[in-house]
């Protein structure tokens, strides 16, 4: 394909990495053309979606160039693109701070590297809240905030809010997400697609050490087929080897199904639609699916997230000050950081002891639960995505805490117990949002949980799904209708 239009690249854009790799595969296509094809598409929608916080598409040019096909990597020559808080050798780590002065990185760590021996190619950095700890993607930082493609005036969710809108719109099959408190879950519910946390421990190293994040955080690639999220998770998995799921299991599993958030609030009628529709589909597929009460004190572990959330801002913070040369911390920090760290500042150190036994006490739990029940159907989120700026980061400082956390008190908990979970773009709503669904597992359960992504991406497809802004849009003749 030479020469290709931009309504080219956007056909192309409406493929998933599997089905891009395969014109290289082919011949059809070459390595430097589809990386081409990519930044088209970037130039073309993100003057709107502001998904792209950095271009580095001359270093992927460069990378394209060099790139040889081998058959070593099963996706080589895809485009993708890296969270803003990923270090990765060429490119700033901003993670979507004011404070951070775009220092170019000079290595990476294992995670970043696997994807690199697989010969993927990253385009650049998708935008991201300041130090991820929002449910949103409007950091002050930029003049303008991320928005969902399903409708401009709405959240893309967060923290990995620009790597899921991005996908959702086609600029690239895949993105990488980190997941502290639900921020993979979170945006992929909001932009419908696929959204894998993984476990603890079920993915190789991907930044510096840290307590907090080595026992909350995991990482993943988002897309927009189960394939494709399947896939990475196997690369970047601690076993080398690691193969890939390819197809449903023929098992019926034991479906437990929890309406209520942690703090034991209903969610919105949308999602409670979502919710049983995804019950009777998995109830026609011959799973067993019970409603079921919170095995847990949901309420305690929202109180142990929040103590744990309020001080990584407060480490943010103190790693901040020393860096300001008598600038002023406020011009450096958002509010929503600044207040975070202060708030975590009058905590009392029972409080974080309290956090701490709930770290060590879920895990058993769950595990116990799960002697039952194979998996929990939750909503993602207790709202279908939010107006930009209901949960913006210069709202006051209580009434975004509270009102924040009330929204995703479903997915923290499986950061808490270090277990995994997906959501599914299995649902939109009648103004036509994205309203994703939840499937949770215990420890090491990651391929029960692809493989019944698997069955339901094949009882009710999601592919030709697309927003308004988007490939599919712009496939006709290049522009936006």
């Amino acid at each position: 394909m030479n020469g290709f239009s931009l309504a080219d690249a956007c056909r192309l854009g409406m493929l998933d990495a599997h089905d891009q790799a395969s014109l290289l595969a082919s011949g059809e296509l070459q390595v430097a053309e589809l990386i081409e094809a990519a930044i088209m598409r970037i130039e073309l929608l993100d003057r709107q979606l502001a998904a792209v916080s950095y271009r580095a598409f001359a270093q992927a040019r460069a990378r394209a160039r060099a790139l040889r096909c081998d058959g070593s990597g099963v996706l080589a020559g895809v485009p993708y693109l890296l969270k803003d808080s990923l270090e990765y050798p060429g490119m700033p780590t901003l993670a979507g701070s004011r404070s951070r002065r775009g220092v170019l990185a000079d290595a990476a760590y294992p995670f970043a590297q696997r994807f690199d021996q697989q010969g993927l190619i990253p385009l650049g950095k998708s935008a991201m809240p300041e130090f991820g700890l929002m449910g949103t993607t409007e950091p002050l930082l930029t003049t303008e905030p991320t928005r969902n493609p399903w409708a401009l005036d709405r959240s893309p969710g967060g923290s990995s809010g620009g790597a899921a809108a991005a996908v959702a719109a086609g600029l690239v099959p895949l993105a990488h997400g980190s997941d502290g408190a639900g921020s993979i879950r979170i945006p992929a519910a909001c932009c419908g697609i696929v959204g894998l946390k993984p476990g603890r421990g079920a993915v190789v190293r991907v930044r510096s050490r840290h307590v907090l994040d080595d026992l909350m955080v995991a990482d993943s690639l988002m897309s927009r087929s189960v394939r494709d999220t399947a896939w990475a998770f196997a690369a970047a998995h601690p076993q080398p080897d690691r193969v890939m799921l390819r197809e449903p299991l023929s098992a019926r599993l034991r479906i437990a199904v929890m309406e209520p958030n942690l703090y034991g609030h209903e969610p919105d009628q949308e999602v409670h639609a979502a919710v049983r529709k995804a019950m009777t589909l998995c109830q026609a597929l011959g799973h067993q699916v019970d409603v079921v009460a919170q095995p847990i004190d949901g309420a305690a572990c929202m109180t142990a997230l929040l103590t744990l959330w309020a001080h990584l801002a407060g480490d943010a913070v103190d790693a901040v000050r020393p860096t300001l040369g008598g600038n002023r911390l406020e011009d450096a920090l958002e509010p929503w950081t600044r207040h975070l760290a202060e708030w975590a500042g009058r905590l009392p150190v029972e409080a974080l002891e309290q956090a701490y036994a709930q770290l060590a006490a879920l895990p058993g739990q769950l595990a116990a639960f799960h002697q039952n029940y194979d998996v929990v159907l939750s909503p993602a989120l207790r709202t279908p995505p939010p107006l930009l700026g209901t949960y913006a980061p210069d709202c006051a400082f209580e009434a975004l805490r509270d009102g924040m956390f009330d929204w995703i008190g479903y997915t923290p908990l499986q950061n808490l117990a270090g277990t995994p979970a997906i959501s599914l773009p299995l649902h939109w709503s009648t103004n036509g949002l994205p309203v994703g669904v939840m499937f949770a597992a215990d420890r090491g359960q990651e391929d029960r949980l692809l493989s019944l992504a698997y069955e339901l991406e094949q009882a009710t497809p999601w592919h030709m799904q697309w927003p308004s802004l988007s490939v599919r849009a712009a496939s006709c003749d290049g522009k936006l209708s």
